[in-house]
């Protein structure tokens, strides 16, 4: 069978009651878990931030972002020990469909020299329409008609 490996991403919002060793500690227990499991492409710390509403009566989460590879059933058993973990405020686990795209090397845009205007056509005047009476009403048609 063929060694199957996926790429996820996972964010974790952690208690910032823990103080800020016992947040370090958590953070870096949860790396270390992904990093036995799986591949770490990207670790980044976001720091303390206000929450956008309060989950279990706290207002401020650390959160955490984590850019890994593993096997399929790997984020099932992370997202586990999320669960049963005290500390742990919310956490996320997304898998990434495709691959990060390489940047291909930008083309050169054309020098001013080697761009050639653009020529422009002369706007023909439109035809005018005929003019075309309206009907005019009875009552003016017959005022006309007296007075003639």
């Amino acid at each position: 069978m063929a060694n199957l490996s996926m790429r996820y991403e996972t964010i974790m919002i952690l208690n910032t009651k823990l103080g800020e060793e016992g947040v370090t500690a958590l953070a870096d227990k949860f790396k270390t878990l992904i990093g036995e499991n799986g591949t770490i492409e990207k670790v980044e710390d976001w720091g303390k931030r206000r929450l956008a509403y309060p989950i279990e009566d706290e207002l401020e989460g650390y959160y955490c972002l984590v850019i890994f590879t593993s096997k399929p059933d790997f984020p099932m058993e992370l997202d586990r020990v999320y669960k049963i973990t005290d500390g742990v405020l919310r956490t996320l686990i997304v898998r990434h469909e495709e691959e990060p795209k390489k940047e291909e090397p930008k083309k050169e845009e054309p020098k001013a020299a080697e761009v050639k205007p653009v020529e422009e056509k002369p706007v023909e005047p439109k035809a005018e329409e005929p003019k075309v009476e309206e009907p005019k009403p009875e009552a003016a048609a017959q005022a006309e008609n007296k007075e003639a």
